[in-house]
């Protein structure tokens, strides 16, 4: 019997790199559910609980950051990892994600293939 694959919830109010996203991680075998914006992730979060989540910081409504607080308050989620993709890049913006707390941090533009690295470790699926 093999495991069942790790799921994991992108939220991106840009839809080409929403795209992107969910194909690159599903061709590599995870369960890929995308979203719109911050609210919708909430949404999905409150019925779920996927391994890992893919948040962009600046999306209308919540933003990626505002997410991220309210995953890291909520004990049911405590075990879920959380990459921000983001075009800020300042070393500001990066030092809030991580004391927001962020798992990982990717700036746009991105390689399709570093991102799918930063996942399959932060999944424990180095390779």
């Amino acid at each position: 019997m093999t495991p069942a694959q790790p799921s994991i919830l992108v939220a991106d109010d840009d839809p080409d790199i929403r795209e992107l996203v969910f194909f690159k991680l599903e061709q590599a075998g995870f369960d890929v559910h995308s979203v719109a914006d911050g609210n919708a992730a909430l949404e999905v979060l409150t019925d779920s609980t996927p391994d890992l989540v893919v948040l962009d910081v600046m999306m209308p409504g919540l933003s990626g950051l505002d997410v991220l607080r309210q995953i890291r308050a909520e004990q049911r989620l405590e075990t879920v990892k959380v990459l921000l993709l983001t075009a800020r890049a300042r070393d500001t913006d990066v030092d809030d994600g991580y004391t927001t707390g962020a798992d990982d941090y990717v700036t746009k533009p991105f390689s399709p293939r570093e991102l799918l690295h930063r996942v399959n470790t932060l999944l424990g699926r180095g390779r």
